[in-house]
């Protein structure tokens, strides 16, 4: 009997772990308070800075990177600036947002797993945290002691303690949202039983209600627009972070733009993926001859849909469109008026997506995990298909369109394949060569650390401090400015870890192995992403030499980084609990 009781609890609590998992990130610390020196006397003009997150935008969303979704403000942004083509994140978002406010990879700065994902060999290891750690230096702390001020607005996803909340990390201002996802409008609600309600900041303290009428694309960009503003006067430079909950799931937009893509995506997911890919080809994204991954086999052909199916599926993505849509109109928003005030000459601005586009569906998730919470959901959300991206609804397009939003690439949100840590990466501004250049430079989101120092003309602090780890990165602005077209040499290479599935990029090559409760065979696969961005063509049996050699780079990463090796996570086999070995 005691046994009986025993193995329910822990499939209870491994079914709670798994849907907060998917929905919740949370633990908290205490980062001390870090000094920042200037490399020389303050130039007469140091620019702005204004860095925008869009949340799981796929690679082949937008106009400048072969979407036909309307983003004119993000499509004119390129045409003025750099877009990059091998610009690499991190499979998720919080390990994303950690390396990128820190400049350190996600298993140093505290990321390792998603805290609620950890593992009892990793739960409260160095680099397991769950949150920003005391081995790192956010981004806000170095420029505020550098004498700038730093504002954000958004989602933050980097521990829900007071002592984890953007003012305490950096910010002088925020208003933000410290889960991972939720409803975007004034109602505050969280899909989730034992969480429904979301956690709010003002300025570094509790914000128990939401403004009437408020709705998150709107709201954030209004923030940082008053924040520069408010403190444009004394002719300090800023730092702006603003981090959009859009385009995650629940999707929603304002009721006068759920109708603004109606009946443009009837052709179905496989046709709107072939115009993409097509569209990518002709502006030199990929290789006239590039392979792409082929459907999934848990897609279903579109043609084998029923008319009511079509229906269904077509309106998620036009929500889905329309709020993407929406991003860039407040994207352009933020734009203008910093025109307008005659400050956007000298502001560098930097778009980029977390990780691919999402493929979770919530509904058939919560049947999956525990029938309750499908119930639970059905009676306090909205969850009927007319009800899409209004107030209260759950709405999300599933793996068929986020293939679709992958172009030609392998998966989405959640791997290490290209489809998950590939992403759009758009730069222009003061020091950015102009003219809407393409780079495929390799590029990673450890890069913005010290891009950002060096344009605003301040020290790391682990120069001085050796309790610190050092950055990871590499400052961008050679490519950025046109006078190099690489900031990495043959020999170097990128690295990628989480929930046991494993990556190494060096140059063209790539090495992945992808666990069996992903989809992958659990072995290692190489791949020459030049001619295969897809990653169909498996080389690691012809090509062992090469095989071997990013082999010893990925262990050299793991252990570099302190890597705790599990795969524990959304794609952790029920029936066998082992660990991932290394090799």
């Amino acid at each position: 009997m005691e046994q009986t009781r025993q193995a329910s609890t822990h499939r209870t609590a491994d079914t709670l772990r798994r849907w907060l998992g998917l929905l919740l990130a949370a633990s908290a610390a205490v980062v001390p308070a870090l000094a920042t020196t200037a490399l020389a006397a303050d130039p007469p003009k140091r620019p702005n800075i204004l860095l925008i997150v869009a949340d799981d935008m796929g690679y082949a969303d937008i106009g400048s990177y072969g979407g036909e979704i309307r983003t004119p403000n993000l499509d004119a942004l390129a045409a003025r600036g750099v877009k990059a083509t091998n610009f690499y994140v991190g499979p998720t978002c919080s390990p994303t947002r950690s390396m990128m406010l820190s400049g350190v990879d996600n298993h140093v700065a505290g990321l390792g797993n998603m805290d609620e994902y950890a593992g009892p060999r990793q739960k409260g290891k160095p680099g397991y945290e769950g949150h920003l750690n005391d081995r790192v230096a956010s981004m806000a702390q170095v420029l505020r002691d550098g004498g700038y001020h730093t504002y954000m607005a958004g989602k933050w996803h980097l521990g829900e303690e007071p002592k984890s909340w953007p003012a305490a990390k950096g910010f002088e201002r925020d208003f933000t949202l410290m889960q991972g996802g939720g409803s975007n409008w004034d109602d505050m609600g969280y899909p989730h039983p034992g969480h429904p309600n979301l956690t709010y900041s003002l300025n570094g303290k509790p914000l128990d209600k939401l403004p009437a009428g408020h709705f998150s694309t709107q709201a954030f960009t209004d923030f940082i627009i008053n924040s520069v503003d408010e403190q444009k006067a004394d002719g300090k430079p800023f730092f702006a972070y603003l981090s959009y909950q859009a385009v995650h799931s629940p999707f929603a937009v304002p009721e006068d733009w759920l109708d603004r893509y109606k009946g443009q995506y009837d052709q179905g997911y496989e046709a709107l993926r072939a115009a993409r890919i097509a569209r990518m080809k002709e502006m030199g994204l990929i290789a006239k001859d590039a392979t792409a991954f082929p459907r999934l086999p848990q897609v279903a052909a579109w043609d084998t849909l029923t008319p009511e199916q079509k229906k269904v599926m077509a309106r998620r993505m036009e929500v889905y469109a329309a709020m993407l849509e929406n991003m860039d109109s407040h994207i352009g928003r933020v734009l203008n008026h910093l025109k307008q005030n005659g400050q956007l000459d000298n502001t560098l601005v930097i778009v980029l997506s977390d990780n691919g586009a999402e493929p979770l569906e919530l509904l058939e998730l919560a049947q999956k995990v525990d029938p309750r919470m499908r119930a639970w959901l059905e009676k306090n959300w909205d969850t009927r298909p007319e009800a899409c991206g209004r107030p209260k609804s759950v709405c999300d397009y599933g793996a068929a369109w986020a293939q679709a939003g992958s172009g030609p690439f392998r998966f989405f949100k959640g791997w290490v394949a290209e489809g998950g840590i590939r992403v759009p990466l758009i730069v222009a501004g003061p020091g950015v060569k102009s003219g809407g250049e393409a780079t495929d430079a390799l590029l990673h989101v450890t890069d913005f650390a010290p891009t950002l120092f060096e344009v605003a003309g301040v020290q790391h602090p682990s120069v001085t401090n050796k309790k610190l780890a050092p950055l990871a990165g590499k400052s961008m602005m050679p490519v950025l400015s046109g006078k190099a077209d690489r900031v990495r040499g043959e020999k170097d290479w990128l690295g990628w870890e989480l929930f046991g599935n494993r990556a190494i990029r060096q140059g063209d090559w790539k090495l992945v192995s992808i666990v069996k409760g992903a989809g992958g065979s659990g072995e290692w696969e190489l791949f020459n992403l030049k001619s295969d961005p897809g990653e169909t063509r498996d080389l690691a049996k012809s090509q062992p030499a090469k095989r071997a050699e990013l082999l010893a780079h990925w262990n050299e990463y793991a252990k570099k980084n302190g890597v705790i090796l599990t795969d524990d996570g959304p794609f952790k086999s029920q029936s066998d609990p082992t660990t991932v070995t290394s090799d």
